[in-house]
């Protein structure tokens, strides 16, 4: 009987390269899904010797692209040689949606290179329960405990609700605000406040490094912003920004008495990814190709 092969399980920040036709395609794992180099793709797409100059003439001819931009790629700070550049990664979706503004007969040869590299997140698409038992695993193996891992993906299922909401809405371009006003009337934080008093870098997320109970905080307000926005179905971006920011209020309610009651300040400099429990459980998770590999496994049709 031959042994299955074992799937790694990437890091935040993990960086790699593949080859499409011969060609270098930087990747980087950020929060939780491969990104790919926007400048890599496109020179490889339509063989432009700069691939940066093209994007900003794509997003000059596509305002649907241009608008969904800063939704769909992450600028990051990397190593090219002995310097320190920064670099625009798209993720897989963004890809399919590049593609459609490239004109390239390479298309679709790069769609099934894509689909190849990245078939985690294909399946995931057409088996949402893989993607949360991936989820899980990818927590279990980094030390998380299932009480955190609960708050977490419970939050992931809010955050993705009310993102729709607002997309429907229009609201696409002024997401970051109205999370932050989400965050204040939560924490009387803004989100980089909260990151700044947990000691983390722009890059990383913030989600992954709360506690429970800020994780439980957060779905509360996000949750209750979506339901205040169905409600009064707010037109423009202020009466969106008051709901967001009643939202929250209903969060920060219950944080300031959780706070009265355990006189202690729910937001603090505990960053979850560092703390002495988290890694005790990682220690004891050294095995974690064997959690990830039965979770590979499809459910039976």
């Amino acid at each position: 009987m031959t042994q299955k092969s074992l799937l790694p399980i990437p890091i935040e920040g993990e960086s790699k390269v593949d080859l499409f036709q011969k060609r270098e395609m930087r990747k980087l794992f950020l929060e939780g899904e491969w990104w790919f180099s926007v400048k890599d793709i496109l020179e490889a797409l339509v063989e432009t010797p700069d691939g940066t100059r093209y994007a900003r003439s794509l997003r000059d001819s596509d305002e649907n692209l241009k608008i969904r931009w800063s939704e769909i790629t992450r600028t990051v700070p990397i190593k090219a040689g002995v310097t320190v550049q920064n670099a625009t990664f798209i993720n897989i979706e963004g890809i399919f949606r590049l593609i459609q503004s490239v004109p390239s007969k390479k298309a679709e040869p790069f769609k099934k290179w894509l689909a190849k590299v990245a078939f985690e997140r294909l399946q995931e698409i057409q088996n949402p329960e893989l993607a949360v038992k991936r989820a899980i695993a990818l927590y279990q193996a980094k030390g998380y405990d299932n009480e955190w891992i609960e708050a977490r993906i419970r939050n992931k299922a809010s955050r993705e609700l009310l993102v729709a909401e607002w997309h429907k809405r229009g609201m696409k371009e002024w997401i970051g605000v109205l999370t932050d006003a989400v965050s204040v009337g939560t924490f009387g934080v803004s989100t980089r406040q909260h990151k700044e008093i947990k000691g983390l870098k722009a890059q990383q997320s913030l989600r992954d490094n709360m506690t429970p109970i800020e994780l439980t905080l957060t779905t509360l307000g996000e949750q209750a912003t979506q339901e205040i926005t169905k409600s009064t179905n707010p037109q423009d971006l202020t009466q969106h920004h008051n709901a967001a920011r009643q939202g929250g209020s209903i969060a920060g309610a219950a944080r300031q008495k959780i706070e009265y009651l355990t006189n202690k300040k729910v937001v603090s400099s505990e960053n979850y990814l560092t703390s002495e429990q988290r890694i005790k459980n990682f220690e004891k998770n050294k095995s974690i190709n064997n959690i990830f590999q039965n979770l590979l496994e499809l459910p039976p049709k």
